[in-house]
């Protein structure tokens, strides 16, 4: 009888720079690349990685990111920080068709992860990894989900946390940071802002700046949102791929994910169209796509109320663009209100309540079907990456009528009440 072959744990090698190709010894702490200031990726030994990640092999592990272990970044198994983040379900959205002009729309929902967002893939590595090299406190600028990933999983690593947002943060994530233990700093400012105080106060006070793509494991812990979507599919790819963006660490960290799986001989050559969406208020990315520009220029006076799409700057730019042209996708905006109108719609017609970002994507395939850029047939995933749960302010609550039990009208103001819904 055939044996599973033993997880051989990772294969790490070194770290390479994105940019420049200059590498680095992996066991040191590293931000970005000292020549250039770009950032620096992880390589692994993908051949001694392929014997043991078999498609039987991961059948057999444990339904969490950490199942990836040869092409992830611990070294030591007992370092890893986990709270059970990732396999998060891919879902379909039959209900959205006649909306969209889609048939084939699925929703990974990364609501279902434990702070209730994506970000806890790319901070539980990004903790992990840092833990192993020794760090005893980090700080993150965010706009939200990152500070309540970081600060959740910063409390399960025994570090300190410390948080800056900015002061017209969503409440849920404040209180969340907090809850966790974290130090939290409002700031009268963006994301952008905020890193720029903690790249000021970071080497004094000993922190380690996690933030988006300045050190190198966030993205591989975001790379498994391409992993597990390989896997979930059938050990297949989907024709486009629809991902709302801030930072963009998904899209860097799923385009390098499909790399290593093709080295490894788990999927061929092909690659999903990727589709970046950002707000109209906020859209860097967006404008340097349309003008034809690797870089993208800071976004003056940003404003949106998707939280994680107000990102006027991102450090991985070249890395979003490059996936964007190289998959033969394509970049759109979507105006906050379509974010508002869509997200209860959602809601009623998939049982899946996104945060405004995910609603965007959404939006976004619309669009695209009535441009023609997509076909009716096109196999889209949309990526879901928070749950309108943290948005309250966004939602429509009910507030009446209020009945008491007894009232011998109860029915009649039940009938009132439905015949105003129509």
């Amino acid at each position: 009888m055939a044996t599973t072959p033993t997880v051989i744990g990772s294969t790490m090698t070194n770290l390479r720079c994105t940019y420049c190709g200059a590498e680095y010894d992996a066991d040191t702490l590293q931000t970005l690349c000292p020549k250039d200031g770009r950032v620096l990726a992880p390589q692994y030994d993908l051949k001694r990685a392929a014997e043991t990640m078999t498609k039987e092999a991961l059948a057999q592990r444990p339904a969490t990111m950490w199942r990836y272990t040869e092409i992830m970044p611990a070294r030591d198994p007992a370092h890893v920080v986990t709270l059970g983040e990732g396999w998060t379900p891919l879902l379909t959205m039959d209900g959205l068709g006649p909306q969209t002009g889609l048939s084939r729309l699925w929703a990974k929902d990364e609501s279902r992860n434990p702070t209730g967002s994506f970000k806890d893939r790319g901070l539980g590595s990004a903790i992990t990894r840092a833990r192993e090299l020794g760090v005893t406190a980090v700080a993150i600028p965010s706009a939200g989900n990152a500070a309540s990933a970081m600060s959740a999983f910063a409390a399960r690593a025994g570090m300190d946390a410390f948080v800056f947002m900015p002061q017209d943060t969503p409440d849920a994530m404040k209180a969340e940071s907090a809850a966790y233990g974290a130090h939290v700093f409002l700031v009268n400012g963006l994301i952008n802002d905020c890193g720029a105080i903690i790249k000021q106060q970071s080497g004094p006070r000993g922190w380690f700046d996690v933030s988006t793509l300045k050190e190198p494991y966030r993205a591989e812990g975001k790379k498994t949102l391409g992993l597990e979507l390989v896997e979930q599919l059938g050990w297949r790819i989907p024709d486009v791929i629809i991902y709302p963006t801030g930072g963009g660490t998904g899209i860097v960290g799923m385009w390098k994910a499909f790399a290593e799986l093709e080295a490894m001989g788990l999927i061929g050559s092909a690659r999903p169209k990727m589709v970046v969406v950002q707000s109209e208020g906020c859209a860097p990315i967006v404008r340097a796509f349309e003008n034809g520009e690797r870089h993208a220029a800071l976004w003056e006076n940003a404003r949106t109320l998707a939280p994680g799409m107000r990102v006027p700057i991102a450090v991985g730019d070249y890395l979003i663009l490059d996936a964007v042209r190289e998959s033969d996708g394509t970049c759109v905006t979507v105006a906050d209100s379509a974010m508002v109108e869509w997200m209860p719609k959602i809601a009623a017609a998939t049982g899946i309540w996104p945060s405004p970002e995910a609603a965007s994507t959404v939006v976004a395939a619309r669009q695209l079907r009535e441009r023609g850029w997509l076909k009716a047939d096109d196999e889209v995933v949309c990526f879901f990456t928070a749950g309108g749960i943290k948005h309250l302010d966004l939602a429509t609550v009910p507030t009446g009528p209020i009945l008491t039990p007894g009232d011998p009208n109860i029915g009649a103001i039940i009938d009132a009440t439905l015949a105003g819904e129509q």
